[in-house]
Order: structure tokens, then C-alpha cells, then sequence
């Protein structure tokens, strides 16, 4: 037969102790997610999940536009599922200032071409006149301007220059980048959004 415990009784300083224990770790539970909760409601983000670009809000839809094709041929947004468009909103690129239009066309290559395995996967429309030199990304799909979409696609008419879109695989226009963007910005996004997608 076991013989009864002694019942000890607590002193006082480690039953303090505990306590303040247990309320220390309420404190940093409750505190951590307060804080969390601060941030998260105040908008702050992470350096690594911000875009670079700017985020159309609200979202536009460019399911219901059928952009024609240098050829005469539709470009229907559901004929490439999974793809990403980068969208180049040119001007003027067939005259005595195309020297921007090209720029914006090697930058462009260039973040095609860092697209890796993932390339096909992005088309670069590119709406107006192609200029005359640069790169051609294989990919590339030269759009006739028109009116619809200019009038679609927000501040398309830019007096700063050309502006660029990201595009969904979906036709949904997501991110807009000012003329005179740094490409890395754009390539940094597209790779985050290959990802997910």
C-alpha cells in the first residue's frame, strides 16, 4: 500500500514566479500577434512581397477587347492559358524618334529573356509600329493601336512617354509601369507572379 503524498505548500516567491511567468507569456503570444495585426491592417509589407509596379485597382478587364494582330489576325487572350502579357503602350516609333521605342524594346527582350524555362510563357505585345532596329523576343506580338484599348487601359496616354502593363493569364490588366521604368522592377515582378502561377 503506497503511503499518502505530503502536500508541501508553495512559498509565496515561487508562486510569484510563476505567475509572472505565465503572464510573460501571455503578454509575448498576445503581443506578437497585436503587433502582426498593427502592421498587416497598416499596410505595411515585407520588402520582398512588394510589387515594384504600380497596382491597378480596380482591377480592368480586357476580356471583352479582341486586340488585331499586325496580320489582321485576332489575339484572343484565352488561346494562351497560363501565359503572362507584358503589354507596351508604344508612340511614335516608326519616325525620326525611335531611339525610346528601341530602348523599350531591348528592356523588354531582356526580361523575356530572364524569364528562363518560363519565356514561352510570356508574350510581349507590343501596340503600334515595331521600330525598324532591336531585339524581337520570340514571343512578340505586334498589336494594331486602337482606340479601345488605349481608352481601356489606365493613363495609356502618358506625356512622360510609354507606359507598360503586366497582364494576367486571364486578360486582367495588373500592374502599370510609369514611362522610364527601371525593367529589373518588371522582371522582379513577372518571376514572383511565374511562380504562383
Amino acid at each position: 500500500m503506497n503511503a499518502p503524498r505530503e502536500h508541501r505548500p508553495v512559498d509565496t516567491t515561487t508562486r510569484n514566479r510563476n505567475r509572472w511567468m505565465l503572464v510573460g507569456l501571455f503578454v509575448l503570444f498576445f503581443g506578437a500577434m497585436a503587433v502582426a495585426g498593427l502592421l498587416r491592417f497598416s499596410g505595411w509589407r515585407p520588402e520582398g512581397l512588394k510589387n515594384k509596379g504600380e497596382l491597378v485597382e480596380p482591377v480592368v478587364d480586357l476580356r471583352g477587347i479582341v486586340p488585331e494582330l499586325a496580320d489582321g489576325k485576332p489575339y484572343r487572350w484565352k488561346d494562351a492559358p497560363r501565359t503572362w502579357r507584358i503589354v507596351a503602350m508604344t508612340r511614335d516609333c516608326d519616325g525620326a524618334n525611335a531611339a525610346p521605342c528601341e530602348r523599350l524594346l531591348t528592356d523588354l527582350d531582356k526580361v523575356w529573356q530572364l524569364a528562363g524555362k518560363d519565356a514561352d510563357r510570356v508574350h510581349v505585345l507590343w501596340v503600334g509600329a515595331l521600330p525598324a532596329q532591336g531585339p524581337r523576343p520570340n514571343t512578340l506580338h505586334v498589336v494594331r493601336a486602337s482606340g479601345a484599348l488605349r481608352d481601356t487601359l489606365p493613363r495609356a496616354e502618358d506625356p512622360k512617354g510609354m507606359p507598360v502593363y503586366l497582364l494576367d493569364p486571364n486578360g486582367f490588366v495588373v500592374l502599370r509601369y510609369a514611362p522610364g521604368f527601371d525593367p529589373a522592377d518588371l522582371r522582379t515582378d513577372l518571376s514572383r507572379l511565374l511562380k504562383v502561377n
